[in-house]
């Protein structure tokens, strides 16, 4: 369960991010996140990953009161989450493989498991021949499709992918799709942003639209409750 009750997110610059953000989306929820840039999608997915801090609010996953001043399990937070987004930046001098076993490694994962997942998951990203080699040699879209398997590789809870099919072309993008709906219907959690309208009707889940950092439905909902 994601809840957020009331978060607003102004950066020391007066920037406002987010204002009063209320959501909440039941375990095993397929959500998109959408709008243009600039609308606080990624800051959103940031503050429920713990990479940034609500100006106010508060933010709750699976029980844990993440904003709580006491909050000390963060490395249990990001355990369960798997975070796909362009700021996560491959480490350059890193083989593809390297690059996706350092998600494991950094959880103490046995190296028999890390061998076995990291060649299970480059195989459904399709980049099974691609392991031994350094990330430079990758195009963009390669690269992307080694971002997700890093994100994936440990089997998350919960998945907050931030526009993940946004430099890939239509295969790869139908690829990547197939590969978060495997997941989520085993039971996996997730919050997509993106601002690609024609992947969001593809799918007949709930959109949660941002514009400017506030949510769209819910203006929407307060006007038809006006005129009623």
């Amino acid at each position: 369960m994601i809840q957020m009750f009331h978060v607003s997110k102004t950066y020391p610059n007066k920037i406002t991010a987010l204002t009063d953000i209320n959501l909440e989306i039941p375990p095993g929820d397929f959500v998109f996140l959408s709008g243009p840039s600039g609308s606080g999608k990624s800051t959103l997915l940031k503050i429920l990953f713990g990479i940034e801090k609500p100006t106010s609010g508060e933010v709750i996953i699976h029980g844990m009161r993440i904003t709580h001043p006491r909050f000390k399990k963060i490395y249990q937070l990001r355990r369960m989450i798997g975070f796909i987004s362009p700021d996560f930046r491959l480490l350059r001098d890193r083989t593809v493989w390297e690059n996706v076993a350092l998600a494991l490694e950094v959880v103490g994962c046995p190296p028999q498991e890390i061998k076995r997942k990291v060649g299970e998951i480059l195989s459904r990203v399709g980049l099974q021949e691609r392991g031994r080699d350094s990330v430079l040699s990758l195009s963009a879209g390669e690269q992307q499709r080694v971002i997700i398997a890093r994100a994936l590789v440990n089997q998350p809870l919960l998945i907050l992918a931030d526009e993940p099919t946004g430099i890939l072309d239509t295969r790869m993008k139908e690829e990547v799709m197939g590969l978060l709906l495997d997941f989520h219907q085993n039971g996996t959690t997730i919050l997509l942003a993106t601002r690609d309208r024609d992947l969001i009707q593809k799918f007949p889940y709930q959109v949660i639209p941002l514009q400017e950092g506030r949510r769209m439905d819910e203006k929407i909902e307060e006007g038809v409750k006006e005129e009623g």
